[in-house]
């Protein structure tokens, strides 16, 4: 039986057969990109895939408000609440500033002058003769201010105006800035006279006409002594710092 056909055209095995139904000259359907890799896994040349790039989502304002509200309180937190801590541990145990009302100390002391107690001197020792002491009195509904002219142990006597410590006269203090001051006495109280407890001190106004102390309420105990006038800072024409 003779083919039909040419008996010089011979077929190459190594040519691959078109598949049934497919036109040989068709382009085959776009794949995935791929890119050569180096190696493949069997060492020779191959292809991968890309790799698909990961979604990036927007940020949210409530994301944002959030962030910003965690660092505003690390701030609070690092920043101010020390120093809201440092304060309380002066304003408590150091050091207080403090405003002359009355007229008790003129004219040492004038109305509405700025002062500032200290109080760290009297955790190491106690209070001493002339000093302007800040008094802190259970049946006083604000501080006073007075000074130190009796001290434990001592023999506090008033007479005839005037008042006695062991027996020697107790003047007013100096007079700043070369004011005057009432010379009249007569309207002191007689008292005495009495040793002074342990702990307890006697404190006078420096305007001793004109001063609630220890003339009327008693000697006070070093409990109610707060702490001692260091510094006067307003006005600054009057600034003064006390020893």
């Amino acid at each position: 039986m003779t083919s039909t056909r040419n008996q010089g055209e011979r077929i190459d095995p190594r040519e691959p057969m078109p598949a049934d139904g497919a036109n040989a000259d068709e382009t085959p359907p776009a794949g995935p990109a791929v890119q050569p890799s180096e190696k493949g896994e069997s060492g020779s040349g191959g292809y991968i895939l890309d790799p698909p790039e990961p979604a990036i989502e927007p940020e949210s304002e409530a994301t944002s408000v959030g962030a910003a509200l965690v660092v505003t309180l690390k701030e609070i937190v690092q920043v101010v609440l020390p120093a809201v801590a440092l304060a309380a541990f002066i304003h408590l145990f150091l050091a207080q500033a403090t405003i002359v009302r009355g007229q008790s100390m003129q004219p040492n002391l004038r109305p509405n002058e700025r002062l500032i107690m200290e109080k760290l001197s009297y955790y190491f020792q106690t209070p001493t003769y002339d000093e302007i002491v800040v008094l802190d009195l259970p049946e006083s509904r604000a501080l006073m201010i007075k000074r130190v002219v009796g001290l434990p142990g001592d023999t506090i006597e008033l007479d005839d105006g005037l008042v006695y410590v062991n027996g020697a006269v107790v003047e007013n203090p100096i007079i700043l800035n070369d004011e005057p001051t009432s010379t009249d006495q007569d309207s002191y109280t007689a008292f005495g006279p009495v040793i002074l407890d342990r702990d307890s001190y006697y404190v006078l106004g420096d305007n001793r006409e004109n001063s609630n102390d220890s003339r009327v309420f008693g000697p006070v105990h070093r409990d109610d002594i707060k702490g001692r006038i260091w510094v006067r800072y307003w006005p600054l024409t009057r600034l003064t710092v006390y020893r």
